[in-house]
């Protein structure tokens, strides 16, 4: 089991950037794929962005290509977000899939994470 906090949100005008950041602890970080999600109200919550264990393979929901990007360091994991647009308000959150130490693949489904933060706002105004 890991836990994860998500930090970072806020109100950003169109154009801006926010750093959210997911801090985990109480398992081997280093043991576990890691992913983006958000969810806008009366939506499905889609996929963000991905990276593996390593943090040396990674990919994106197209529409975040090139404006955001996904990182992680020892007990981290980091979206960079730029050039936010009025369409990426939604509650963003962190979650984390077990994969052992052989395992360096990403994910990109919902249902390949059972571990999740409580999620961190992101609004973004016209």
């Amino acid at each position: 089991q890991v836990q994860l906090v998500e930090t970072g949100g806020g109100l950003v005008q169109a154009g801006g950037s926010l750093r959210l950041s997911c801090a985990a602890s109480g398992r081997t970080f280093s043991n576990y794929a890691m992913g983006w999600f958000r969810q806008a109200p009366g939506k499905e919550r889609e996929f963000v962005a991905g990276i593996n264990r390593s943090g040396s393979n990674f990919g994106y929901k197209d529409s975040v290509k090139g404006r955001f990007t996904i990182s992680r360091d020892t007990n981290m994991m980091y979206l960079q977000m730029h050039s936010l647009m009025p369409e990426d308000t939604a509650i963003y959150y962190c979650a984390a899939r077990y994969v052992g130490t052989t395992n360096f693949d990403f994910y990109d489904l919902a249902s390949s994470y059972f571990t999740w933060g409580q999620g961190t706002q992101v609004t973004v105004s016209s």
